[in-house]
């Protein structure tokens, strides 16, 4: 009897205990039932409050393009009712301020030729005084980029570009090195003449064939190519003048160029008189009319995949007046100069960072004139010679970027025709100048550049008329501070 008491009382007490909890459940459930109501109100409240939130920013957006289209339609009236020089001049200081950039080349440089010989060193009947530094006459000195052994600072560059008004843009390139100061660039160019066309005036480099309008910094190399620096000197076509090209409307890129420059180039045109160094009024030579140089071009460009090619052919024609006079052998050359060029580059992109490139220029140049010696030593009259020069040469470089950072490059330079006919009877002249260079770069960020670079070079000739094998280790370093614009494929 005891046993069932006791049995009952625990049955009683655990179906006592599983109703209290049950209860408890039902509260619960009832209380969380009540807290998703009242969070579901609140949530049906937010969701309108918001749809008038849109409605009102939707009007308030509205409200605010009428205003702005009213506001661009009383500038264009105004604009229409105002002269052009006032519009330009609101223009161009209220919305623009210049981009400015600073850029640094210096370099260690370490040859097995000492400096004073290479001043003294040319490449027969082509160039001379090209790898040491010399002068140009007038107090002015000029050394080619890492002229001497031992540390050189090859230049500082200031460039500020900006728009001048709507239809003008602005850009001055300044470049600094120890002793001097020189406009490299220096023009207006238009922003809008549309059809295609857009024309450039001042001083620019010029767009004949592939390398010549890249500045130092942009190059594959340290140093510009052998073809380029004999025929042109280390600054190529840099001049005054006026330029006007026309982008063809077609799928694939075609553009037409022609520019008229003043032809001061010293190297192969040049604008001074010829006069004996003595009695400079006493003029042989007239200065040929300006602007003396014409230079037109065709470029075109196509894509196959992920390789790019792009090809042109230039010319360039003027007066020659090449004048040596000071030099160690005074002599100047008076001539009608024809230069031609064909470029090629093929680009393959591997990925956005990895590329193989290959680039190559040929230039032929023809020469006719005559050669102007002094007759005895009082430097007062001239033996005059007629000269006829054909001389060409070409580069080709490889280049492999194998990611963002590092890049190698071969390249390869020839001069490889120098006929050279004086009183129509050849010169026996010597042939075959060539140079071959090969540099690693790393590049930490775009704003830095290291480059280590070897030179082999064969083709310079002393006074003696022997080859010179000179050998040159470079390590450039390149840095830019400041806004830069993006430089051309």
């Amino acid at each position: 009897m005891t046993k069932k008491i006791i049995a009952l009382s625990v049955a009683t007490t655990v179906s006592l205990f599983a109703q209290s909890e049950l209860e408890e459940v039902k509260a619960l459930l009832e209380q969380q039932i009540k807290v998703t109501q009242a969070l579901q109100k609140r949530l049906s409240k937010l969701e309108a409050q918001q749809k008038h939130l849109a409605k009102a920013e939707k009007k308030h957006t509205t409200e605010i393009k009428k205003v702005q289209q009213k506001q661009e339609t009383a500038k264009k009236a105004a604009l229409d009712t105002t002269p052009t020089q006032q519009r330009g001049v609101t223009f161009s200081q209220k919305s623009f301020l210049p981009d400015i950039s600073l850029i640094l080349d210096t370099s260690y440089v370490s040859r097995n030729k000492k400096d004073e010989e290479l001043k003294h060193l040319e490449i027969p009947g082509i160039a001379h005084g090209i790898m040491g530094e010399h002068s140009h006459g007038h107090g002015h000195s000029h050394a080619p980029l890492n002229a001497h052994d031992g540390f050189n600072l090859n230049y500082a560059e200031v460039a500020m570009q900006s728009n001048v008004d709507p239809y003008l843009s602005l850009t001055g390139i300044f470049h600094l090195s120890e002793n001097n100061f020189e406009v490299e660039e220096a023009y207006g160019e238009t922003t809008g003449l549309g059809y295609g066309l857009k024309a450039k005036i001042g001083k620019f480099r010029s767009d004949f064939g592939r390398i010549n309008v890249q500045h130092s910094h942009v190059q594959d190399f340290s140093d510009m190519p052998l073809v380029y620096t004999a025929f042109l000197g280390g600054h190529g076509i840099d001049d005054i003048g006026a330029q006007l090209q026309w982008t063809l409307p077609t799928d694939t890129y075609f553009m037409a160029g022609v520019e008229a420059l003043q032809g001061k180039n010293p190297t192969m045109y040049g604008v001074d008189a010829i006069a004996p160094e003595g009695d400079e009024e006493d003029i042989v030579v007239d200065s040929p009319n300006q602007p003396n140089l014409l230079v037109g071009y065709l470029k075109s460009s196509f894509d196959i995949g992920d390789t790019s090619v792009l090809y042109g052919v230039s010319i360039a024609h003027g007066d020659s007046r090449i004048n040596h006079l000071e030099h160690e052998e005074p002599h100047a050359f008076v001539a009608k100069s024809y230069l031609y060029g064909a470029d090629l580059t093929v680009k393959h992109y591997f990925d956005s960072y990895s590329y193989l490139s290959f680039q190559g220029e040929y230039l032929y140049r023809d020469m006719d004139g005559d050669f102007y010696t002094y007759s005895d030593d009082t430097m007062t009259s001239f033996d005059v010679t007629p000269t006829v020069k054909k001389q060409s040469g070409y580069y080709a470089q490889l280049v492999y970027a194998y990611n963002r950072n590092y890049r190698f490059g071969v390249r390869y330079d020839n001069i490889n025709k120098n006929d050279i006919y004086k009183n129509n009877l050849p010169v026996d002249t010597e042939n075959n100048f060539d140079r071959l260079t090969a540099m690693i770069d790393y590049t930490p960020t775009e704003f830095t550049r290291f480059r280590l670079q070897h030179n082999h070079n064969s083709a310079m000739f002393n006074e003696e008329g022997e080859k010179q094998n000179i050998n040159s280790l470079i390590l450039q370093m390149n840095l830019a501070i400041g806004a830069h614009g993006a430089h051309a494929f």
